[in-house]
């Protein structure tokens, strides 16, 4: 294999009242939450597909099926934490991950530094290589409707 691979994660989930809105691995004050069997963490769902494609590993719902009701309602950083273990049986660690948030209500910037801490813990680097953005659709599908988040990621893994 390479000594350096790239890897691209997408999620996105139903946002409905009554939910905790959990993202990148902490809770948002918000009156809608996201709907999944988990806890739906579009950013981390993202990272988890970019890191777990980087290497050929397939995909989040290979590992973490939404049909196992062992993960009916999960903290999606236990997610996160096996894919960063997946990747490390394979020598390799993360370099850097940069993500884009996609989403109308809440504002998400306020958040960012907390979630970077949060991701950068688990994935064992510098919130420095911790790169998350956000941004709105405008109002012009369900997103800029309030009726769901989209998130992308993207990572450099390198071998140790």
């Amino acid at each position: 294999m390479n000594p350096f691979r790239i890897g691209f994660g997408y999620d996105t989930h139903k946002l409905i009242e009554g939910r905790k809105l959990i993202l990148g691995g902490i809770e948002l004050p918000h009156h809608k939450g996201l709907l999944g069997h988990s806890d739906a963490d579009v950013l981390l769902h993202a990272i988890c597909d970019a890191m777990l494609g980087a290497l050929n590993l397939r995909d989040i719902g290979f590992h973490f099926p939404d049909t196992d009701p062992r993960y009916k309602n999960a903290d999606s950083r236990i997610f996160l934490e096996d894919a960063y273990k997946l990747i490390s049986e394979k020598g390799y660690e993360l370099g850097n991950m940069d993500a884009t948030i996609i989403a109308e209500k809440p504002k998400i910037n306020p958040h960012i530094p907390s979630m970077q801490e949060e991701i950068a813990r688990i994935l064992h680097t510098s919130i420095d290589n911790i790169s998350i953005k956000a941004t709105t659709h405008e109002k012009t599908d369900a997103v800029g409707r309030e009726e769901s988040m989209i998130a992308h990621a993207v990572v450099l893994l390198f071998k140790k």
